[in-house]
């Protein structure tokens, strides 16, 4: 069986959802020429392979449903890299080198059963290749540097970050290259996977932005070759009721001084911090020397590995905990890299054990990340945090200078629930 290589310029956007990995690759396509009378029956399908029978290959698209795959002498089998957008760069994909897992994109003719489509191009991306590339990305956006936006230049391409050092905030001026890419979350939810391409216009003073890329010597600047924004609410304060029958917490927020009704989902994470592990972290925002350390139980200083900060994101991919940064790491540069023997406090939170709402008691200290109120009785909680009393008493502002990210990309960074 011979293929043909389109050497057509990719032209159409192609995302694929890749599960738990916080990270999406994003891809474009070039459409099959296709005869105008057959118009009324192209048919294309975005999916994973799942299996391959001869020249028949079921693919399962990214909305769920399943279909049949016609592989026939005409058509055009090609292999392109994650992240490339040109099918010059495309390789002959053979269909015995096609396997269970590779990501595809197919257009064609559907055939007389009014099922099959009869393939006139198949896409390839190899799941090796995409594997490999999210493991590569994840651990620059764990690199990386996030925070409250300060201030906005479009013109410049620049973007100014409030991020929590350990004791005072800090700033950092995220450079935008030309070509970065920037996506933003929907307004209840940080899987990286659902967030969508933006333009820097829709960020806001006050958003959450992270940005991956490379930090120069000054560690006050930092290149970004992508970002991911969203607007969250931050919430401290201390629980005054539950209705374990509503899911829902009122808590008494200390900025407002106003009771907020907080609901709670199957995707909230809740975690609850011991209180030596609490006491740790308020003395480290005391400035106080000692065990800076601040375990967790079962983790030692400066440990690193497990969940860590999408893009959600489930990364910057989808599905999975969210990662929670009070910017605890003694870098100060509200990325993961907790420093000098400083362990990294979003990651032990993320190995602790899962809290519930029949945990949370009247009285308790907690810290939320939620939606913003568009107009509903509740927020949803993302993240909430039991077990702050020591850390909001240590904090000069009692936790209204607090900065509770939501990352959780790559399994704790840009994504989510």
């Amino acid at each position: 069986m011979k293929h043909r290589q389109s050497k057509s310029h990719v032209s159409a956007a192609y995302a694929p959802a890749l599960g738990s990995s916080l990270l999406a690759c994003a891809i474009l396509f070039a459409p099959a020429s296709l005869s105008a009378q057959a118009a009324t029956s192209v048919a294309k399908v975005v999916g994973t392979v799942q299996t391959i029978s001869g020249n028949s290959v079921t693919v399962l698209s990214d909305a769920g449903a399943t279909s049949s795959v016609a592989v026939e002498d005409a058509t055009k089998l090609l292999q392109i890299e994650p992240g490339k957008t040109d099918l010059k760069e495309a390789a002959p994909l053979s269909l015995s080198d096609l396997q269970p897992g590779d990501r595809v994109l197919v257009r064609g003719l559907l055939a007389d059963d009014g099922k099959t489509i009869r393939a006139a191009s198949l896409i390839a991306m190899k799941k090796a290749a995409i594997s490999e590339k999210q493991t590569k990305e994840r651990a620059e956006w764990q690199r990386g540097v996030g925070g409250l936006v300060k201030s906005i230049d479009p013109a410049t391409q620049i973007v100014v970050l409030t991020t929590n050092g350990i004791n005072t905030p800090k700033e950092v001026t995220v450079h935008l290259a030309q070509n970065a890419v920037l996506r933003r979350y929907a307004p209840d939810s940080t899987r990286f996977d659902a967030a969508k391409p933006a333009p820097l216009s829709v960020v806001q003073v006050g958003d959450q932005l992270r940005a991956r890329g490379t930090r120069g010597t000054d560690p006050a600047n930092f290149e970004a070759v992508e970002a991911v924004s969203g607007s969250f609410r931050n919430i401290a304060g201390t629980v005054s009721s539950i209705d374990p029958a509503a899911n829902t917490v009122v808590v008494q927020d200390i900025a407002l001084k106003a009771p907020v009704t907080l609901k709670i989902t199957a995707e909230s994470q809740m975690r609850k911090l011991p209180p030596a592990f609490a006491e740790r972290i308020a003395a480290r925002l005391r400035g106080q020397r000692g065990d800076t350390a601040a375990q967790a139980p079962g983790t030692s200083a400066g440990q690193s590995g497990g969940q860590s900060g999408a893009p959600g994101a489930t990364a910057p991919g989808g599905g999975g905990s969210q990662g929670v940064a009070v910017g605890a790491n003694r870098g100060g540069n509200g990325g993961t890299n907790g420093g000098a023997g400083g362990g990294d406090f979003q990651q032990m939170i993320a190995r602790m054990p899962a809290a519930t709402l029949s945990d949370l008691q009247k009285g308790d200290a907690v810290m939320v990340v939620a939606t913003q109120n568009t107009g509903k009785d509740s927020v949803t909680v993302i993240t909430l945090l039991d077990g702050v009393d020591s850390i909001l008493r240590a904090s000069p502002k009692g936790g209204q200078d607090m900065i509770l990210s939501p990352w959780s990309l790559g399994g704790g960074e840009p994504s989510g629930n």
